[in-house]
C-alpha cells in the first residue's frame, strides 16, 4: 500500500485578492481526499501594495529597481501565510506545506517566474516542512514554468471516472486549459495558457470604480460593447499573439484599447474580447484532440462571471458542452490550491510534476524545493 501524506496547498492567484488554502490526504500518485478548503482574503494594505507594484513591473530591471518595496511586501505576504498555517493546525498537526507564493512577474521568453514568499521565514514561523519554488526546475529544464496543475486535473478525471477526452478550463487572472486524452499518464496530457482570464476586466474595474472586480459579470451585462474598438483590439491581438507560448503573465495584456469608454461599456467590450480569445484557444485545442473532445469543465474564479461565461459559450460550436466543474460536487474555487497540496507531496517524493506536453520542458521534471531546517 502506498503511504499517504497530509499536505496543505497555499495558492495566491494573479487576481491578488487573497490565498486559497486546501488540505488534502494523498499518496501523490493516484488518489486524494479533501480534508478542508478555505479562502483567506488579503487585508487592504497587502492588496493595494501588490497591485500598485505589479503595475510598475514590466521587466527584470523593474524587479531590481523596486527590490526594497518587493522585499517589504514579501515579508507581509509570508507572515499572512504563516497565520493561515496556524489556522489549519487546529484540525491537523503533521502536514507538508505547498507554498506557491504570490506571482509578481512571469516572463516565459526570459524564462523567469518570480513569486513573493520567503520560504525560510515561513519555516521559522511555523516549523513545518515547506515545499516552494515549484517553477524553477521546470524553467531550468527548458520549460516555461506553467501551467503546473495538469497532472492534478488528470487525477480528478480518473478519480471521478470522467469520460475521456475531457478539457479543463481554468479562468483565473489568466486562462489555461488541460486536455486529458484517452490514456492516463504524461503522454495523455496537453496544456497551455490560452489568454487573459479575469485580468483585463478586473484591472478596468479597479481603475474606474471603487470595486475590485465585476461580481457575477453584472457591470459587463448592462454595458454595450463598442464593436469598432473590439474589432481593432482583436486584429491587433491576432497580429501580435505568439500561439506557441505555453504561459502568460497579466502584464502581457492591457486595457488601453478601452480608454474613453464608460465603466459599463468598457467592461462589456473587455468581456467580449476576453471571451473571444478564450473561445478560440479552446476550439483550437479540442478540435485537434483525439476523438474530438466535446466536454469542457470550467473552474476558477472566472466561472462566476456569468456574462463572460455566456460570451464564451456564444463563440463555441453548439456541440461543445461548457459546464461548471461544480456539477461533479467539486468546488471550482479550490482546484489550484488542492493541486499545489498534491504537487508538494510529489515534490517531497521526488516524482515529476511537469512534462513536455504541459510546460514545454525537455523531459519530465521534478518540482519544488524543501525547506525543513
Amino acid at each position: 500500500m502506498k503511504k499517504k501524506y497530509i499536505s496543505l496547498g497555499l495558492m495566491s492567484g494573479t487576481s491578488g485578492d487573497g490565498v486559497d488554502a486546501s488540505i488534502i490526504n494523498s499518496n501523490g500518485i493516484d488518489q486524494f481526499y479533501i480534508i478542508r478548503d478555505k479562502f483567506f482574503e488579503y487585508d487592504s494594505n497587502i492588496y493595494k501594495s501588490f497591485h500598485d507594484l505589479k503595475e510598475k513591473i514590466f521587466n527584470l530591471s523593474d524587479l531590481k529597481k523596486l527590490s526594497k518595496e518587493i522585499l517589504d511586501l514579501e515579508r507581509k505576504i509570508t507572515i499572512f501565510h504563516a497565520k493561515i498555517i496556524s489556522d489549519f493546525k487546529k484540525i491537523e498537526d503533521n502536514f507538508l506545506v505547498g507554498f506557491h507564493g504570490q506571482t509578481i512577474y512571469h516572463n516565459s521568453k526570459e524564462r523567469v517566474s518570480k513569486q513573493l514568499g520567503d520560504a525560510k521565514l515561513l519555516y521559522q514561523l511555523t516549523r513545518k516542512k515547506i515545499i516552494h519554488n515549484f517553477r524553477k526546475k521546470d524553467i531550468d529544464n527548458g520549460g516555461e514554468g506553467a501551467p503546473l496543475t495538469p497532472i492534478f486535473h488528470q487525477l480528478i478525471a480518473k478519480q471521478k471516472n470522467i469520460s475521456l477526452p475531457v478539457c479543463f478550463l481554468n479562468i483565473g487572472g489568466i486562462s489555461n486549459i488541460t486536455l486529458v486524452k484517452k490514456n492516463f499518464g504524461a503522454s495523455g496530457l496537453f496544456s497551455k495558457d490560452i489568454g487573459p482570464g479575469n485580468c483585463l476586466i478586473d484591472l478596468w474595474i479597479r481603475k474606474n470604480s471603487n470595486k475590485k472586480f465585476d461580481q457575477n459579470g453584472k457591470i459587463s451585462l448592462i454595458g454595450k460593447t463598442n464593436q469598432i474598438i473590439l474589432e481593432q483590439a482583436q486584429e491587433l491581438y491576432a497580429n501580435r499573439a505568439n500561439k506557441k507560448k505555453k504561459s502568460f503573465d497579466t502584464s502581457d495584456f492591457d486595457v488601453s484599447f478601452a480608454r474613453g469608454l464608460s465603466l459599463e461599456d468598457g467592461a462589456a467590450t473587455l468581456s467580449d474580447f476576453t471571451a473571444g480569445v478564450i473561445s478560440e484557444g479552446l476550439y483550437l485545442a479540442v478540435k485537434k484532440s483525439e476523438n474530438k473532445c466535446k466536454e469542457i469543465l470550467l473552474c476558477g474564479g472566472g466561472r462566476k462571471n456569468k456574462t463572460l461565461v455566456e460570451n464564451i459559450k456564444k463563440n463555441l460550436p453548439s456541440k461543445i458542452n461548457l459546464s461548471l466543474i461544480d456539477k461533479l460536487k467539486i468546488n471550482g474555487d479550490f482546484i489550484e490550491s488542492q493541486a499545489f497540496a498534491f504537487l508538494a507531496i510529489r515534490s517531497y517524493l521526488k516524482i515529476p510534476i511537469s512534462f513536455p506536453n504541459t510546460t514545454g520542458c525537455k523531459k519530465a521534471t521534478l518540482g519544488g524545493e524543501l525547506i525543513n531546517n
